[in-house]
């Protein structure tokens, strides 16, 4: 996959191509994303809400989704939210565009969060995972350990640690429990020395592409506060990820279409449901 019709492919394991930011011209979006090689994206719910939003629109545009709790939501979720998290694993078991249980996770950077509550879901969610037979897609922020901490409690079957920021030791952990690390705009930030240094360093596969659209900009994109106030844009797009991938080779320093073919092998390992859907492309 990673060459079509002449044409370097890419896929975006971490879009919220349902997200407000969107509806203006999410066609258009998703149009671009294509033209630029982007041949498949990743749709992680964030909440109940939003799950028949992220079904639907992978559904409508030959894309892929995963269904979650994000440990943000948390706080404005309930207990009958697992319910319904199960009752959807269950309804959609067989659904060929639903790869993983998705974005779950910890976050403890943002203040004011309940983080024993953030545990509780995550560890039922992982539950869930387990028993669906289902890949997760992990948020860690300030959280590597403690995710860590479940999966060896829980078990897992792998899936992605999305925006990785963590050590080096703790990197190596992830992937030797059939992990991948999600990387992305953050990475082309110069500042950026320990994301960048990780993205250097690891093994080719233990790495896979995001740009977590529209959030986390690369710096081309990046708009300070003054600039925002005055109502400049930094919304990221999907197709915005072969650029990114540009910096993953420089750091690396390999051609292009290596970080495509180790980007995109890694994607269809840990995510395993993506080769019908890439086939089928």
């Amino acid at each position: 996959m990673p060459v079509h019709d002449g044409r370097m492919v890419w896929i975006d394991t971490h879009c919220h191509l349902d997200a407000a930011e969107f509806e203006a011209d999410r066609a258009a979006v998703a149009e671009r994303a294509r033209a630029a090689g982007v041949a498949m994206q990743v749709l992680p719910a964030v909440e109940v809400a939003n799950f028949d939003a992220v079904r639907e629109l992978a559904h409508s545009k030959g894309l892929a989704y995963a269904l979650g709790i994000h440990p943000l939501c948390t706080g404005r979720a309930d207990e009958g939210d697992l319910d319904i998290l199960a009752e959807a694993l269950r309804a959609h078991r067989d659904d060929p565009h639903l790869v993983a249980v998705g974005e779950i996770g910890l976050d403890f950077f943002v203040p004011g969060l309940d983080a024993q509550r953030q545990e509780r879901f995550y560890q039922a969610q992982l539950e869930l995972a387990r028993d669906a037979g289902l890949p997760v897609i992990l948020h860690v922020r300030r959280s590597a350990d403690g995710l860590l901490k479940g999966l060896r409690r829980i078990g897992a079957v792998g899936g992605i640690a999305h925006a990785f920021n963590g050590s080096r030791e703790q990197a190596d952990v992830f992937t030797g429990m059939g992990f991948a690390l999600g990387f992305g705009g953050a990475m082309t930030f110069d500042r950026a020395l320990q994301i960048r240094r990780l993205a250097t360093d690891l093994p080719d596969s233990a790495i896979v592409l995001e740009t977590d659209s529209p959030d986390i900009p690369p710096h081309w994109l990046y708009r300070t506060a003054v600039q925002r106030a005055a109502g400049e844009r930094s919304r990221n797009e999907p197709g915005e990820l072969p650029r990114i991938a540009v910096t993953m080779a420089l750091l690396r320093g390999v051609p292009l279409q290596a970080v495509a073919e180790f980007s995109t092998r890694n994607a269809l390992r840990v995510l395993p449901r993506l080769q019908g859907l890439c086939r089928a492309d």
